[in-house]
């Protein structure tokens, strides 16, 4: 292997990751990580000391005299960015709640938390040591990022080898890692550990640890964690030593053979993955469920709420893959965790958090968000700061598609109806912004949630009725098999959909990602001519779309007039091939009118409809029906 083998069973994984990027189809370079880290866990005392050895491999074109990894932890801290930021956004009011009180606009999981957390408490990842090459680096300490200037710097096409000392205070659990959450996790380790920022095309990326989420260099991980035996592990990557830790790890009919003394440690392995997460409980059940191609590993705390819901969840994942494998690609990796721990639910790589004392209707929902990130998340990636919408609110997508697909009571029901509720709902606020701003800078987190979750997830669905629902579903799969393991942008994605489709969409990402207008189109007037009836429709809102306006005369006979937009340069196909179709010249999107002239009088119409689907994101749908 190109850097070496960690392993049968990795190296098997690593010639699978090797043939998924010699397979994808664009060209970006990529920076690539090698960590081996040792840590070791002091339960009682909160804390853990660590080496982690780095070989870092810049592919780019660039001479890099510096780089900068993540201390996540350290936004934990009273006076933090993450502390001082939270309390200005709660200062604004949303309105009011049920019981007439302010709604103010918290990240309710943070709040004012961190301003009063005592020093036993807090977070911190305190760097004892760094050396390149064998030399000691200077460094500094910028709250939530360290900024290393190096001595020499590293050539392009070259390796540099960084050898660090660190030890960290693991914080009370406010948002996403921590130590004993609500539901009783004693430890949930995300972002635990100094983690190299990403450099790409755009340069380096040492963003601030302020809320949202992250963006890293695919590598692979060797991770050996010591820790008090009790402790049941769940995470990212592949246990090496199973039948010298048992907790159902072990080979089937093999005998646990555990070392001598108070601590195991836990030997995980890890290949072309963007980092490394893993949670840690006396208590946890581990159960696993066979899927195809690989195995899911389940673990949770076993309570009233838990005995049946998360045996049921292993029993629906399986369901749920068959659908998924089919409209978004297959899960390139041997083995995924569903990890009872966090704040709610926070993907990684191989592995989730999520709170687990939920129904099982409800547990479902959430795991499936959150393993649909190792699509949006995980393999293909986006850096989440520029592009949280096609991160989240394409997993939104998904994640209604999937449901609404496995479940039988919802079947036929519209998945996406709740996106375009939370969209419009953003529309009528004060809080819209262009879902191109960063995530950290978005006035409001009211803002921030329905535009990364809802909008997003409403660009996929219609984008749909823009280019045909047949062509977005086979772009999906043919964008996730030309930019896994790539970080593509927005333009990379449009790309995609306008070599899918034949369409030009440029125009679309303009308006829908960059700007905030809106869509509104209304049918103004109806009026006789002779033996036929014209029908004037208006474009009241500033965002062009092309139009499908549907006629149905007084036998129940329907017409759909397809209008193409003159940007679009092109036509979607016809989705309903039961029903008549007439393509109307294209409508120019400097005009706010245009006119259907119908083969038939006035008196024989019984409907006109813009948009029967309702996959237009039309902002007033009180104007799309006459008759």
């Amino acid at each position: 292997m190109k850097h070496g083998v960690l392993g049968s069973c990795l190296a098997l994984t690593m010639m699978t990751g090797s043939w998924l990027q010699l397979n994808a189809q664009s060209d970006r370079w990529q920076q690539k990580v090698k960590y081996t880290m040792d840590v070791a866990m002091d339960a009682p005392a909160n804390k853990l000391t660590g080496k982690q050895h780095l070989e870092y491999f810049n592919n780019s074109p660039d001479t890099l005299k510096k780089v900068f990894y993540h201390l996540y932890w350290n936004a934990f801290q009273p006076g933090s960015m993450m502390d001082v930021r939270s309390r200005e956004l709660g200062k604004i009011v949303l309105g009011k709640d049920k019981n007439g009180n302010p709604r103010q606009d918290w990240d309710s999981r943070v709040r004012d938390r961190i301003s009063k957390l005592k020093p036993d408490e807090i977070g911190y990842q305190k760097i004892i040591s760094l050396k390149r090459d064998g030399k000691i680096q200077d460094f500094k300490v910028v709250e939530t990022i360290l900024e290393v200037p190096l001595d020499k710097p590293i050539l392009p096409h070259s390796k540099a080898v960084f050898d660090m000392e660190f030890e960290a205070q693991v914080p009370v659990q406010i948002r996403r890692s921590g130590r004993h959450n609500a539901e009783g996790v004693d430890f949930s380790m995300s972002q635990w550990y100094p983690k190299m920022c990403e450099y790409d095309y755009e340069g380096w990326h040492p963003t601030p640890y302020i809320a949202r989420e992250f963006y890293g260099i695919w590598g692979d991980y060797d991770v050996k964690i010591t820790i008090d035996k009790r402790y049941v592990l769940g995470g990212t990557g592949y246990l090496q030593n199973p039948n010298q830790i048992g907790y159902g790890y072990e080979t089937p009919g093999a005998k646990v053979n555990r070392p001598a003394g108070n601590n195991l440690t836990w030997h995980f392995v890890a290949p072309n993955v963007h980092d490394f997460v893993w949670a840690a409980d006396p208590d946890y059940k581990h159960i696993t469920q066979k899927v195809d191609g690989f195995t899911a590993h389940f673990f949770y705390i076993e309570n009233d709420a838990t005995r049946e819901s998360w045996p049921q969840l292993a029993k629906m994942v399986p369901v749920a893959y068959d659908y998924i494998k089919k409209h978004y690609g297959a899960y390139p990796y041997q083995q995924y965790s569903f990890i009872q721990g966090g704040d709610g639910g926070m993907e990684y790589p191989m592995a989730t958090l999520i709170q687990g004392n939920r129904n099982i209707t409800a547990l479902y929902n959430l795991a499936l968000h959150e393993w649909m990130h190792s699509w949006y998340q995980g393999m293909l990636a986006t850096n989440e700061s520029l592009y949280p919408w096609m991160d989240e609110g394409f997993t939104t997508f998904a994640e209604d598609a999937t449901y609404h697909s496995t479940i039988d009571s919802l079947k036929g029901k519209n998945p996406h109806e709740g996106s375009y509720d939370g969209y419009f709902a953003l529309v009528r606020s004060p809080f819209e912004e262009p879902a191109s701003t960063h995530a950290d800078h978005f006035n409001s987190n009211y803002g921030y949630s329905l535009t990364a979750y809802s909008k997003g997830a409403v660009f996929l669905e219609q984008l749909g009725y823009v280019i045909g629902k047949d062509n977005r579903d086979a772009g999906l799969l043919r964008y996730y098999n030309e930019w896994r393991f790539k970080h593509p942008n927005a333009n990379d994605f449009i790309r995609v959909m306008e070599k899918q489709s034949g369409i030009q969409l440029d125009w679309y990402k303009q308006y829908f990602v960059n700007s905030t207008k809106h869509i509104d189109y209304g049918i103004d007037s109806v009026y006789s001519k002779g033996s036929k009836t014209v029908v004037r429709l208006r474009r009241v809102g500033l965002f062009p779309m092309p139009v499908d306006f549907m006629v149905t005369d007084k036998k129940g006979n329907q017409v759909m007039h397809y209008i193409p937009l003159s940007l679009m340069f092109g036509e979607k196909p016809n989705e309903q091939p039961a029903v008549k179709r007439v393509v109307d010249p294209v409508w120019y999107w400097t005009n706010e009118t245009y006119e259907v002239e119908l083969d038939l009088p006035l008196s024989d119409i019984k409907e006109l409809e813009i948009d029967p689907s309702q996959r237009l994101a039309d902002i007033d749908r009180s104007n799309n029906k006459a008759g």
